[in-house]
């Protein structure tokens, strides 16, 4: 779990507690995906806006959103929608979620940069995390064993992957990672693993793009186009593994919350976006849009 708690010594700004505020701090939990941006954001909120504490903290987008149910944060970033079932759930409980689609991001496919291997089709990628092709020999690799890296289940990008790649979109799907894939705690652990192991594939968001890695530009079928995940090739939907990134609140946020929300779609916010590695969006037409 990444943790990075932002304070300032002023307590003159300090909203009034709620159920589940922390001892006067703004909570934000969830994806490990997102933790960098949202972190660079509040870097840069704090110089201008006198919270009394800013804690960012990952695990996960099931992490964070399980924080919201239980009233424990009062902002989920999240790599992966709500599910009707986490809604009902928080309704019960008397939260109403409020999804932010915050910037986009393209799933990375990564290898060592010594895998000779450097493109990939849609299925070639289903094929490798499910395990029917255990060896690079069948893409042009080395005579060696595909070694499957992959998310935890309680990432929001584990899930991502295995409903768009592994399950190709089909809901009713029940296709899994190979029994072999490990999984890894942390997006880091997987840029880690996959720079010092020649035969190691993994994926991760933008955002944790490295030179230590090389990443495979993918093809939605075989007589289609490669690309990699660029900015432009997100927005214009070449790229076939991109995805939205979210805020979700309870209630439309009000106070330092909404400052902080603001923040995030204002200019200096979408040059962050484009500093940490994911891709800004042109204006914000999705806020205060309700699940």
């Amino acid at each position: 779990m990444l943790l990075s708690v932002i304070t300032i010594s002023s307590f003159s700004g300090c909203r009034e507690n709620k159920p589940g505020d922390a001892e006067n701090s703004i909570q934000i939990k969830g994806s490990d995906t997102m933790v960098n941006l949202t972190q660079s954001w509040a870097e840069d909120f704090i110089k201008n806006h006198p919270v009394c504490q800013l804690a960012v903290t990952g695990g996960g987008s099931g992490t964070g959103i399980a924080a919201l149910i239980s009233k424990t944060c009062d902002i989920v970033q999240s790599s992966r929608l709500m599910e009707e079932k986490e809604i009902n759930q928080a309704q019960k409980n008397g939260i109403n979620p409020v999804k932010f689609i915050m910037a986009m991001d393209g799933i990375e496919i990564v290898v060592n940069p010594s895998n000779p291997v450097s493109k990939l089709t849609m299925d070639e990628l289903r094929d490798i995390f499910m395990g029917t092709v255990k060896n690079w020999k069948y893409y042009g690799g080395l005579d060696a064993e595909i070694i499957i890296l992959s998310r935890e289940v309680n990432s929001g990008t584990h899930v991502f992957f295995k409903e768009h790649v592994l399950r190709k979109g089909n809901n009713k799907s029940k296709e899994e990672f190979a029994k072999e894939a490990l999984l890894m705690p942390s997006s880091q652990g997987i840029a880690d693993e996959v720079s010092n192991n020649p035969d190691a594939i993994g994926y991760y968001g933008m955002g944790y793009d490295s030179p230590k890695q090389k990443v495979i530009a993918v093809a939605k079928n075989k007589n289609a186009a490669y690309y990699k995940p660029t900015g432009d090739n997100i927005l214009s939907n070449k790229y076939p593994i991109s995805r939205p990134l979210y805020f979700y609140t309870d209630n439309i946020p009000s106070g330092e919350i909404k400052n902080f929300v603001d923040f995030a779609f204002s200019d200096e916010g979408r040059k962050i976006v484009k500093a940490v590695g994911f891709v800004p969006l042109n204006k914000n037409p999705y806020k205060n849009e309700k699940n």
